[in-house]
Formats: structure tokens, C-alpha cells, sequence
């Protein structure tokens, strides 16, 4: 498959191995996987992830390509474009993909604490996704 975004690290192969946690198709390449778990995930137009909670550790987004959104449970979403970073403490559900009409590519840093875990739960409906600019 052709690349359609830019990003200095590599955009990996289809993200098989969480893909029953995205709706639409997102690659995955992991940058690292010892002491601290960064992963380079890259969405296709409309692809997002399920709402999770990140156990324990929490998680820190670096965004490289695209434009995107995160959004927590009950806040307002908050657009992403390149060079925005966002921390995401532990406990709290939320989720982030692609804008509708872009590629999104970002740096998924897996902060680490002993018993760190992910909770995967529902996806974020059409309803909800359709409300994004």
C-alpha cells in the first residue's frame, strides 16, 4: 500500500493485533518495546479507537502527521495536528483517531508503572464522531 502521510518513522503493517479495538484500519510499528513501550500508530481518514482506560501508568501522545482528536469521557473533543502533546493520566477514559478527512499518524508512549494495564470498552458510535468538525 502506498503511504499517504508523511512522518519520519516508518508506518508499520495493519494494526492486527488491536484491530478488534479500532473501527476503520489503523498500522501499527513498534518503536520499542523494552523499559518504555513506544508505538508509531497511523490512521486511515475516519479510523478511531474504542474508548480505554489506561491502568496505573497512563499514556503521553506525540503527534507527527495529520490532523486528529482525543477527547475524555464527558469533556468536549480537542483537535490534533503535528507537534501537540497530550497526557493522559491513568484512569481516564477517552479515545483518539483520524479526523474524517485525514490521515493521523502519533507516538503512543506507554508510561510505565508496575500492574499497568488497558481496558478496552465501547466504540465511539458514528452519533458521537459525526458531531467532530
Amino acid at each position: 500500500m502506498e503511504e499517504k502521510i508523511q512522518s519520519v518513522f516508518p508506518m508499520g503493517e495493519k494494526n492486527e493485533a488491536f484491530g478488534r479495538y479500532f473501527i476503520g484500519q489503523s498500522y501499527l510499528n513498534m518503536l520499542t518495546t523494552q523499559g518504555v513501550s513506544i508505538g508509531n500508530v497511523t490512521f486511515e481518514p475516519g479510523c478511531r479507537n474504542n474508548w480505554h482506560i489506561h491502568h496505573k501508568g497512563g499514556q503521553i501522545l506525540l503527534v507527527t502527521a495529520g490532523r486528529g482528536y482525543y477527547q475524555e469521557w464527558g469533556q468536549e473533543a480537542r483537535e490534533l495536528k503535528p507537534g501537540d502533546v497530550v497526557q493522559i493520566p491513568p484512569e481516564v477514559k477517552h479515545w483518539h483517531g483520524a479526523a474524517p478527512d485525514s490521515w493521523f499518524a502519533h507516538l503512543a508512549v506507554e508510561v510505565p508503572a508496575p500492574g499497568a494495564s488497558n481496558e478496552w470498552l465501547e466504540p465511539v458510535s458514528q452519533q458521537e464522531y459525526g458531531k467532530l468538525k
